[in-house]
């Protein structure tokens, strides 16, 4: 359940602990800043890293799940040939995808263990060629709903040095559905 007070949110696991996280940052700081440290549980861990490790797509580009936590979840792009357009920027086919697949399981972490999420829709805006070590893609819970989540996706190209750059950013309506019987 979501409830918006105040520009935060309070987010109530399914432990039924509250959590308050708010997805506009403050001058001068990037978003991750105040939510890096919060993680999800392990058992929500757990299920939302074997739900990344099935998607064929993600292994293929190389992408890596790097922060899990209540509503948000970041992912990792290494820059390499492979996922390189015509000029040698991240192709921004890569780029929508893991900003796609971020806010999927950004809004899986909030919902019980039998349910599954597909997206409706997104819409991305790219800002500026990503041309950089890697791009951080962050999907973050808007709105949870109990059937159709909102997330907001970020997608930073981030240098060697650890300077961010803001490259693509976008939203994105998903459909919660029961998990199939294996």
């Amino acid at each position: 359940m979501m409830i918006a007070i105040g520009g935060f949110l309070l987010v109530e696991r399914l432990t039924g602990r509250r959590t308050r996280f708010t997805p506009y940052a403050y001058e001068g700081e990037h978003m991750g800043d105040r939510t890096q440290q919060e993680q999800a549980s392990p058992e929500a861990q757990k299920r939302i890293r074997e739900s990344f490790d099935r998607q064929g797509l993600m292994a293929h580009l190389g992408a890596r799940m790097t922060h899990i936590g209540p509503g948000r979840v970041h992912i990792e792009l290494p820059a390499r040939l492979e996922v390189t357009q015509q000029h040698g920027y991240i192709h921004a086919g890569a780029t929508g995808a893991v900003a796609d697949t971020a806010g999927g399981h950004a809004a899986l972490t909030l919902f019980p263990e039998e349910s599954d999420v597909l997206t409706l829709e997104y819409k991305m805006n790219l800002l500026a060629p990503a041309a950089d070590d890697h791009i951080e893609a962050i999907g973050t819970v808007l709105k949870s709903g109990r059937t159709l989540p909102v997330c907001q996706l970020e997608v930073y190209g981030v240098r060697a040095d650890g300077e961010r750059k803001l490259v693509a950013n976008g939203q994105q309506t998903l459909i919660r559905v029961n998990r199939p019987a294996e």
